[in-house]
């Protein structure tokens, strides 16, 4: 089977498991919420990472922004498999992907670490140039982190 089409259909069905929840709920697509969910799990000597994740609809374009907090006493190393730290993606109510920052770029195939110091917060911030027609849309942050994986969530609407 090609790879690049059974690498597609594995991200949009993550993308649509991510986003049922948000489908039932006619509040939570309404609101421009921020879900937040820890990085890492709540033991005492784990580190934790907290996420936060905001888009602002601009004219004819939107700014995405993923903020991570080491909220430890130690520091965290945050390990990706190339060179794409991050990704930011749209779906429209449908459940279909309308938007992908990534689409059409290209990154290092290197292995990067990045480290996150005791308080320090590491911010993702991107403008993708959209012209998307009016409706409700879902923007999805997903961290390629391969020890601190993530997948985030934030409905707007556009008027």
């Amino acid at each position: 089977m090609n790879t690049r089409l059974l690498i597609t259909l594995l991200c949009a069905g993550a993308v649509a498991l991510a986003c049922g929840s948000l489908a039932r709920s006619d509040n939570a697509v309404a609101q421009a919420t921020t879900s937040k969910r820890h990085l890492a799990s709540a033991s005492a000597n784990a580190p934790q990472v907290k996420s936060a994740f905001a888009v602002n609809v601009e004219p004819h374009a939107l700014r995405f922004a993923l903020d991570l907090t080491n909220e430890s006493s130690k520091k965290v190393e945050l390990a990706f498999p190339s060179g794409q730290s991050y990704d930011f993606t749209v779906v429209d109510s449908a459940g279909r992907e309308v938007y992908r920052w990534a689409s059409g770029r290209m990154f290092t195939q290197s292995v990067q670490n990045k480290l996150l110091s005791a308080g320090d917060t590491m911010r993702f911030d991107e403008r993708g140039v959209t012209t998307l027609p009016h409706g409700k849309y879902v923007a999805v942050a997903t961290l390629r982190s391969s020890n601190f994986p993530l997948t985030q969530t934030s409905a707007f609407e556009l008027r």
